[in-house]
């Protein structure tokens, strides 16, 4: 196999400002060196783009899966602290945990390395998966 990594995930919005203010409580970096139709948020190597209302509703843009709306995301992130720490990120960000700390088995080694996992939505009720693995 040739794939060698994950890049991006891009995905329509709702409120683009409720969006980028909820993933900055979240630690993560804001761009909008493409706005005002093109947003980003990044962790680590990789990034969302967002898509604003005047980009994926224009009818011209079709780089998009054609049948994605607000709320169509599902991402899973590893989480690189302890879940007290994450409990507080997420309180502080306004994020209200809908189930969780739960046993999942993540894609690391599939099938030998569980993590615990809790879940959130964001703004535009995309599930945010927060995964822990053991040290």
């Amino acid at each position: 196999m040739s794939v060698t990594g994950f890049d991006h995930a891009a995905i329509p919005v709702a409120d683009i400002e409720a969006m980028l203010s909820f993933y900055a409580a979240l630690g993560f970096r804001v761009n909008r060196d493409l706005a005002p139709r093109l947003f980003s948020v990044h962790f680590g190597e990789n990034k969302i783009n967002f898509h604003d209302p005047s980009l994926w509703q224009s009818g011209r843009f079709s780089l998009r899966g054609p049948t994605a709306v607000p709320g169509c995301g599902d991402f899973c992130f590893v989480w690189g602290a302890s879940a007290a720490a994450l409990a507080a990120t997420l309180d502080a960000a306004g994020a209200e945990i809908i189930e969780g700390p739960v046993p999942r088995d993540g894609g690391r080694h599939s099938g030998r390395a569980t993590g615990t996992s809790s879940y959130v939505r964001d703004p535009d009720g995309n599930l945010l998966e927060f995964m822990i693995y053991p040290s």
